[in-house]
């Protein structure tokens, strides 16, 4: 459990030996607020991280579009984990573009299954259904926004309109055709046989290579039932309190924090107290 939000910077003589630490984080509801998406309860956390010169990966169900635009607003850089783990977004090549590692099945082979139940009776909206103003309102999100987030590669976000057990039938038919139904902070996402861990062990492999033999620690944070998989691939899995954070479960050998507050104040407390922790 967190106790201090802002606790002091680590005393110097615990710096020699500490380890190298790697965070990863879902966004809505976690580092992002959720109704109104501002990060600033955050900023002291994030000026630590990046003070201490520790890399912070983003992963969320936003968009390639959506992350850079968002990654730029927050002064943060790639890589990044998108459309829940349906791609990887790498530093820039020579050129200056960025290189974009995809993962999971092309949002067509989506849209048609997806096509296929609703005409066998399934009953749904997805955003490949509404406009973008549609999409705004639904969101929140600004009109130039809410066009960021439709600009998908491999998912779709969709609002359920039918009963519990249609949506039981529904999920179990997608699986039966090779595909996912997860739910996240605000909407269901149907997609390929991926998650966000696939994204997060795709990133793992490369920074432990250039770790070398030093140790190195990884945290995860996320607040619902779709960061699961992320927060398994961590060392340390931190729940944010959220809507459906009760959902999320770990063994009892994990290590895991729960914070007190939600969204980016209890990101800022747990990211806090686990640099002081670790001499940072």
């Amino acid at each position: 459990m967190v106790n201090h939000p802002n606790p002091p910077k680590a005393p110097a003589s615990n710096r020699a030996d500490r380890p190298r630490l790697l965070v990863f984080s879902d966004l809505d509801g976690t580092l992002l607020d959720a109704d109104d998406y501002d990060w600033s309860p955050a900023q002291p956390a994030l000026d630590r991280l990046a003070n201490a010169g520790i890399p912070l990966v983003l992963s969320s169900s936003k968009t390639a579009a959506e992350m850079a635009w968002l990654q730029a607003a927050m002064g943060l850089h790639l890589p990044a984990i998108v459309e829940n783990g349906a791609a990887v977004v790498l530093p820039k090549d020579a050129n200056g573009a960025p290189r974009v590692h995809v993962q999971g099945a092309p949002r067509e082979d989506v849209l048609a299954e997806l096509a296929r139940l609703r005409e066998a009776g399934a009953r749904f909206r997805g955003f490949n259904d509404m406009t973008t103003a549609e999409v705004a309102e639904l969101t929140g999100l600004d009109t130039e926004a809410a066009a960021r987030s439709k600009d998908r590669a491999a998912t779709e976000p969709l609002v359920w309109q039918g009963s519990d057990e249609e949506l039981a039938a529904f999920r179990e038919a997608l699986a039966g055709a090779g595909f996912r139904l997860i739910q996240g902070g605000r909407f269901w996402h149907a997609m390929g046989q991926f998650d966000k861990a696939d994204g997060a062990r795709f990133l793992l492999d490369r920074y432990r290579a250039e770790a070398g033999d030093a140790p190195l620690i990884t945290i995860a944070l996320g607040d619902s039932p779709n960061d699961q998989g992320l927060l398994d691939v961590a060392d340390i899995p931190v729940v944010i309190l959220g809507r459906h954070s009760d959902e999320l479960a770990f063994t009892s050998d994990r290590r895991a924090m729960r914070s007190l507050r939600p969204g980016p104040q209890g990101w800022n407390d747990c990211v806090l107290n686990l640099l002081f922790e670790y001499g940072y």
